[in-house]
């Protein structure tokens, strides 16, 4: 079939670009990859055993998702986040909740018509009520690593749940935009959790009961939770950064 090879290479490329970048994100959330550090399109594709287009097309990706700067002469390096990138973080995150919390909530009531009545969070609708039985199995696992104090595993968990959660609102693109976030503000937080030797008691883990403040459609509830999650790792994050 003409273009079958061609089309396959494309294919293999693109997923060998997203795996890489894949890779690259988590050595960042890791802290293996400290802010400011620099390397080279070179380096990574030496590292990874594969050839520079792939991994120049990842570097390009995480770039634009604010994780790295490019720099033309210099290669990349790993972005520096300050304590006011991580506040303004935590507003844009706090608006993009709350639309979603409400979003998912309002169409539960007696004035919802049409399409958006199938965003609603009900706990009689089999199919939502399995998709937030998900979202609190992800909320468990990430509420046992932070009593754990293990950052990396809380870290892919969180991530997962937000991502779960958010989708169910319905729209991707916001979804998508909060989960860029989510992931910024880690890698911001990283840098500074790093620092103490034991994180048990530090992390936050009130998934399970954020997903059941949803479950009664209690979207004040659910607002204070985030919120009083977004005050702690602030004040935390603070204090860190003072060293």
């Amino acid at each position: 079939m003409p273009g079958t090879g061609s089309g396959s290479g494309a294919v293999m490329r693109s997923t060998l670009r997203q795996q890489i970048a894949d890779a690259l994100r988590d050595e960042v959330l890791a802290g293996r990859l400290q802010p400011g550090k620099e390397f080279t399109v070179k380096e990574i594709a030496e590292q990874y055993g594969v050839s520079a287009t792939p991994v120049r097309e990842a570097l390009v990706d995480l770039s634009a998702q604010g994780l790295l700067d490019a720099d033309q002469h210099r290669g990349f390096r790993v972005h520096e986040y300050s304590l006011d990138d991580y506040r303004g973080m935590i507003e844009a995150r706090t608006l993009v909740t709350d639309s979603i919390f409400h979003g998912l909530l309002e169409a539960t009531g007696a004035a919802a018509q049409g399409a958006r009545a199938a965003l609603a969070v009900r706990a009689d609708d089999p199919r939502t009520a399995a998709a937030l039985a998900g979202v609190r199995r992800r909320g468990e696992e990430a509420q046992r690593a932070a009593a754990a104090g293990d950052l990396n595993i809380l870290i892919g968990y969180d991530l997962r749940f937000w991502r779960e959660l958010s989708s169910l609102f319905g729209n991707p693109y916001l979804a998508d935009f909060l989960h860029r976030l989510r992931v910024q503000s880690w890698v911001c937080a990283v840098q500074h959790l790093r620092r103490l030797e034991d994180l048990r008691g530090h992390l936050w883990s009130g998934h399970t009961d954020l997903v059941d403040a949803l479950t009664r459609r209690d979207a004040a509830a659910a607002h204070d939770i985030v919120a009083a999650y977004n005050t702690h790792s602030l004040t935390l994050i603070d204090v860190l950064s003072q060293g």
